[in-house]
């Protein structure tokens, strides 16, 4: 299994409900640490997405964007994009490869956060971050509006103390959101993030969604082919998530969406039991 491949697979267990033991937590650690990129390996992602701010990745200089990973680049594979934790399907590296990164990150902090090589990249990543348009200074144009997104779910793992900082990625989410087409999984991923970050922060945004979130609950979805059963479980339960931590529907938070025996396609079940 490659990196990429378990993190998405570690990702869609957990936002159903899955819980990981220790000694799978540690394994996972142990791999995603395995995969950070050898110096051959920089070199290769350097050349293939022409990226000369690599040469400069290590001064940290305030005129110089860093806009590529750091230690953990996608495999070179003739310029191949790798999809993201909530489907998107990146056209670019700048999505590409910050999901890569930031997603393996963004578990490594998770689950051993403790740990001094992984304290030292993440510092390191959050640096490299404020340098650049799409984390930093409200970007919103093609792929950066959507790496903002990823940069907010990392932050809200590994730096949830910036409160400043994951305030104003929500603005830029809100501000230019429907401004043109987007991925179809944006505002997924979006509400994915609000399942995830400190309720303070994520409180008057789950208060505007909740009939949305509660609508779309309400809803049946096709288990036509292999994606749909492979992604519309983890789309309702990413649903299931947001809006249970709202009080009045903390019932729903242990539920699983269910295919109905008649039509085959995928519910979920907001009823309240009866007392």
């Amino acid at each position: 299994m490659t990196a990429h491949e378990l993190v998405i697979r570690t990702n869609h267990y957990m936002i159903q409900g899955g819980a990981l033991t220790d000694g799978q937590k540690s394994n996972i650690v142990r791999q995603l640490l395995a995969a950070r990129s050898t110096p051959d390996a920089v070199q290769r992602f350097k050349k293939s997405v022409n990226a000369p701010e690599y040469l400069y990745a290590q001064k940290q200089s305030t005129d110089t964007r860093v806009m590529y990973p750091l230690f953990f680049m996608p495999p070179y594979n003739e310029g191949k994009k790798l999809q993201t934790v909530i489907p998107m399907s990146p056209g670019t590296q700048i999505l590409s490869a910050n999901s890569y990164e930031l997603e393996i990150l963004r578990l490594l902090c998770l689950f051993a956060p403790g740990e001094s090589e992984i304290q030292d990249m993440t510092a390191r990543t959050l640096a490299r971050l404020q340098t650049t348009c799409f984390a930093a200074q409200g970007c919103h144009h093609g792929e950066c509006y959507h790496s903002a997104l990823i940069t907010l779910r990392f932050l809200c793992t590994a730096a949830s103390e910036e409160e400043a900082w994951i305030r104003r990625l929500i603005t830029y989410f809100n501000k230019y959101n429907g401004e043109t087409r987007r991925h179809s999984g944006t505002v997924w991923y979006y509400w994915l993030c609000l399942s995830e970050m400190p309720f303070s922060l994520a409180e008057a945004e789950l208060l505007r969604h909740t009939d949305e979130f509660a609508a779309r609950l309400r809803k049946s979805y096709v288990m036509n082919s292999e994606n749909d059963k492979t992604h519309n479980p983890v789309l309702l339960c990413v649903l299931r998530n947001v809006l249970a931590r709202l009080p009045g529907y903390e019932y729903i938070r242990e539920r699983q969406p269910f295919v109905h025996e008649k039509d085959g396609r995928l519910r979920f079940d907001m009823e309240k039991a009866e007392m």
